[in-house]
């Protein structure tokens, strides 16, 4: 990727606001369906900031499913809820798109300077097909990010997204040229372990004193503009 810089965004409490409850059917539906587990019983865990199978572990930890049941039928979780989402998920998720994200990935996109790309816990399917029914899907191209169907980790996800920005033949894109920009302390987390640079945004469920360990934290997407010109972005 010819560009100078690389930011990677999250979607959910980033990108897009209250766009996950289908998402959440969609992965109880595939932990019904692979491991006949009874809906009525699966509860709730944290969710903001981890990955779509990290998610799966743990509701299905707490209803009894066995570890090497679940490490056994992952692929087939993932794929069912894949599929899940794509009947479950609303045609129109454009009102979900958080106020001035849209203004800002225009700008972003139309500069040619900066490559836009996704760090999400989302499995790749439901992250494209969500940003698509938001009308954001033009902005982040195929074959580019880190998904929560690469690694479980969401802290291998920046490295992922990297190497794939990187141009064909050549080192991973720098790591002092990347920016991770996401509303939860996990994002904060990610981009540490990876060693880039990180915004947190205010635009999710958390509050600006849990998002400590990023380089700013701001709160709304004109506030991301002024911390990437702080960057040197």
């Amino acid at each position: 990727m010819g560009v100078g810089h690389l930011l990677l965004f999250d979607i959910d409490g980033t990108l897009l606001l209250r766009a996950a409850e289908a998402h959440k059917h969609a992965l109880h539906d595939a932990l019904a369906k692979v491991h006949h587990v009874d809906p009525a019983r699966i509860g709730e865990v944290p969710t903001a900031g981890r990955t779509d199978l990290e998610i799966a572990r743990h509701l299905l930890l707490d209803v009894g499913v066995p570890p090497d049941q679940i490490d056994a039928h992952l692929d087939d979780v993932r794929d069912a809820a894949c599929e899940a989402y794509a009947r479950l998920c609303p045609d129109d998720l454009s009102a979900t798109v958080a106020p001035g994200m849209r203004e800002l990935l225009t700008e972003l996109h139309g500069r040619g300077d900066v490559g836009l790309a996704l760090v999400t816990g989302n499995l790749e399917p439901i992250a494209r097909l969500k940003l698509s029914r938001a009308g954001l899907g033009e902005f982040f191209p195929a074959g580019q990010g880190g998904f929560g169907s690469d690694d479980e980790d969401r802290t291998q996800l920046p490295a992922v997204a990297r190497e794939r920005a990187a141009a064909d033949g050549a080192a991973p894109f720098p790591r002092d040229r990347t920016v991770v920009i996401g509303d939860t302390p996990l994002d904060v987390l990610c981009a540490r372990a990876d060693g880039v640079h990180c915004i947190g945004i205010t635009t999710g469920p958390h509050e600006a004193d849990e998002l400590v360990g990023a380089d700013a934290v701001v709160g709304d997407a004109r506030g991301v503009a002024d911390a990437l010109r702080e960057l040197g972005v």
